[in-house]
């Protein structure tokens, strides 16, 4: 059975309900179960509650008759099975994603070092020597980084090895640098991995295809373990989690495989290996197919917001590829007798900015009505979508500095993480640079960071770390001789700055002794030096132990090694790696509080009112002339998408059924896909909104962005349609 199901028709309760119907019905014997696959591990979580919800009004043991998965925990449990079938110890270790970019970065830079001029060929020609250089320090190396990472999962989705790639490139009619390069780093870092005797996610999803394929009694075991598939979001499922739950349904039971989810929400196609048209063709071909149609999260003007989108993408959007990037699926308002009945309308509670307004400008008019608004509705929901996370990080700070407002942060990182993680690459920054007094100045910002809020004392502050300064050699301060004490040497009229300094000297003086701690040791003493909050003290104790593994990992790695992942954590690069990205996280706890996410992360939340921001043409862009996009690198010749190009000449290798590789093409057809997922990320957003939604653009950086087309056909028909909002 395929099942279409529109934003908030309620999809984890239906899968729920039906599980333990299923359950209920005495269909199933012992040793059988119900078997839930969804994406992330937060849905683990929803799904075990709501199916023990149902059970314990049903008079049945909450606990028992099924088990909730997610595609990489379903595969954990294969390969723990059997891993001998696919050379793993039966203590196989799963690296984490950011022990695979560490592996990755380190592959990437040694490749660069043995090819430093391979690369050259795609740069523009007219770069002086000055600047390609300054790409090589790392613009450049980010951007192979993120080819290595699509490149790696793209090969191990076609199940192709470093060895088969490379020896498809030597009888290749044409070189392919993109193809090589991505085959010699796949080679270094899958080396990486056996080495260490793990594994990362995409192995550990190939290797459970692999024993389900190969172990015909275990494959029947589960089969019979598992009667009844129930697969959740099925629009972000891979081509290997289809084979997987093919495989687990087996011909014979593919009547009892459950697939429910919105073509229409799948926004994570660049990131990912996921391709929602694997869902649509199943929805066409399954014996049953049906819609769930009906939503009570919003009114019924924003649900007709999301259906004119719908409309005007599927016969009117200018790029014709693009026009089935929205399945035609109608969202239609609950039943009068329905449990969830929408919110009522209010009229003039849509609100699409047409003015231009400049990217600090926006932020200032969405912060000054977001204060307005939480003041009307101290017991209501509220968030403001931002297309990336500085974007994000960029409203947050404006809140925090020019209203009474503390914003909830659900990005990458939060504040709290961030300030923390700071602090300590500030003082770990001159510990390992003693000599520098511009970095002896920050660290006493650092150590007196109380008093920021008191005006007053926070000047004095601010002259004491200028005076440290002025200090040609910190050892004249640390540690004079008889004839050199800086201290001694100071002006009259600054002659009550002096206790503090003294202070700082004698807490720096126990803070270079501690140096020769292990790193994860000094953090904690420095931790318990400048932090006093719950908070921080927990973050740091967070960052002290991931330093710990870290050093464990990497013996060989020096101090400024280590210190290198704090600043990437406090440049908000990454997000915490500590906190799980699938933490639960409820609108409804937030009342009366503004939260602050992607568009992204948004997804599966609902708040009473949203404000999505930037609906530009860079954000948004449809691949009309003017329209720029974030994968093509100014520096790279011919507009191309490096990560497109390497990966179509990949897949040109690897796949006999595929075209023969035309440089342009893969840039071309990326650039569609991109214009079809943004669409599916506008739409995503509208449907977040409960009762009021506001959009606004900004011009961009340079000035030049104009309205995303789709933004400004949802302007226009309302213009011409005063009634609907």
């Amino acid at each position: 059975m395929g099942v279409s199901a529109v934003p908030g028709s309620g999809k984890t309760w239906t899968l729920s309900l039906l599980a333990a119907e299923l359950i209920n019905s005495g269909i199933l014997s012992e040793d059988q179960e119900v078997l839930v696959v969804t994406l992330v591990n937060s849905a683990v979580y929803n799904f075990s509650i709501r199916i023990s919800s149902f059970l314990q009004e049903m008079g049945l043991l909450p606990s028992l008759g099924y088990r909730v998965r997610t595609l990489h925990g379903l595969a954990h449990d294969i390969v723990r099975e059997r891993s001998d079938l696919v050379g793993l110890d039966s203590k196989f270790q799963i690296i984490d994603e950011r022990e695979a970019e560490r592996i990755r970065v380190d592959a990437v830079y040694d490749w660069l070092k043995k090819n430093p001029s391979a690369i050259n060929y795609y740069l523009k020609t007219d770069l002086t020597e000055k600047k390609r250089a300054s790409l090589y320090q790392k613009q450049l190396p980010d951007l192979l980084v993120n080819i290595a990472n699509q490149y790696i999962r793209t090969a191990k989705n076609y199940h192709a090895t470093p060895a088969f790639i490379d020896s498809r490139i030597k009888s290749a009619q044409v070189k392919m640098v993109l193809a090589e390069m991505g085959a010699s780093i796949f080679s270094v870092y899958q080396r990486s991995l056996e080495y260490r005797g793990a594994v990362d996610f995409d192995d550990l999803i190939n290797h459970a295809l692999r024993i389900l394929q190969l172990d015909s009694s275990l494959l029947n075991r589960l089969r019979s373990q598992w009667p009844f598939i129930l697969e959740d979001e099925a629009q972000d499922s891979s081509l290997l989690q289809q084979k997987i739950l093919s495989l687990l349904a087996g011909s014979e039971n593919k009547q009892n495989w459950v697939r429910v989810g919105d073509p229409n929400q799948a926004i994570y196609e660049s990131f990912t290996t996921a391709d929602p048209k694997l869902l649509q063709i199943f929805i066409e071909q399954a014996d049953q197919n049906h819609v769930l149609p009906n939503s009570g999260r919003s009114t019924e003007a924003i649900i007709n917001t999301a259906n004119y989108l719908v409309d005007w993408v599927n016969t009117e959007h200018p790029q014709l590829q693009a026009r089935d990037a929205l399945y035609p699926n109608k969202i239609v308002p609950t039943p009068p007798d329905d449990l969830q009945p929408n919110p009522v309308d209010i009229p003039g509670q849509i609100h699409l900015f047409e003015k231009s307004l400049t990217p600090e400008k926006e932020i200032q008019v969405i912060g000054d009505s977001v204060v307005k608004w939480l003041q009307a509705n101290p017991d209501k929901t509220v968030a403001i979508l931002t297309p990336r996370n500085d974007r994000g990080k960029r409203m947050a700070g404006y809140l925090r500095e020019n209203t009474n407002i503390e914003p909830i942060e659900y990005l990458n990182t939060t504040l709290a993480t961030r300030k923390t993680t700071g602090s300590l690459v500030i003082i770990l920054s001159y510990l390992v640079d003693p000599n520098s007094s511009t970095k002896l100045a920050a660290v006493f910002k650092v150590w007196r960071r109380d008093l920021k809020t008191n005006p007053e004392a926070w000047l004095q502050v601010q002259a004491t770390s200028d005076l440290l300064k002025s200090v040609q050699n910190p050892e004249l301060f640390l540690s004079p001789g008889p004839s050199s004490a800086w201290l001694s040497s100071i002006d009259d009229s600054k002659r009550d700055l002096l206790p503090a300094l003294i202070e700082f000297k004698d807490t720096i003086l126990k803070w270079q002794g501690a140096s020769i701690l292990p790193i994860d040791q000094l953090i904690l003493t420095l931790s318990s030096d400048i932090f006093h909050t719950p908070e921080e003290l927990s973050i740091s104790y967070k960052i002290a132990n991931f330093q710990k593994q870290l050093s464990r990992q990497h013996p060989d790695w020096d101090f400024p090694t280590l210190l290198d992942e704090l600043k990437s954590l406090a440049r908000n690069e990454r997000r915490f790696f500590s906190i799980s990205e699938d933490n639960q996280f409820n609108p409804e706890d937030h009342k009366g509080k503004v939260v602050i996410t992607t568009a992204h992360k948004a997804k599966g939340l609902e708040w009473d009112r949203v404000y999505l921001l930037s609906a530009n043409s860079y954000n948004f862009p449809s691949n009309l002339p003017g329209d720029s996009f974030i994968s093509e690198r100014w520096f790279i010749r011919d507009e191309l998408n490096l990560p497109a190009e390497s990966l179509a000449q990949l897949i040109t290798l690897v796949d006999d059924s595929k075209a023969d590789y035309l440089e342009g093409d893969a840039t071309y057809q990326s650039r569609i896909e991109y214009v079809r997922e943004r669409l599916r990320l506008l739409y995503v957003s509208i449907t977040r909104a409960k009762q009021e939604l506001v959009i606004t653009w900004n011009n961009g950086r340079t000035g030049k962005s104009t309205p995303a087309v789709a933004f400004q056909a949802l302007i226009d028909h309302f213009n011409s349609n005063s009634d609907t909002g």
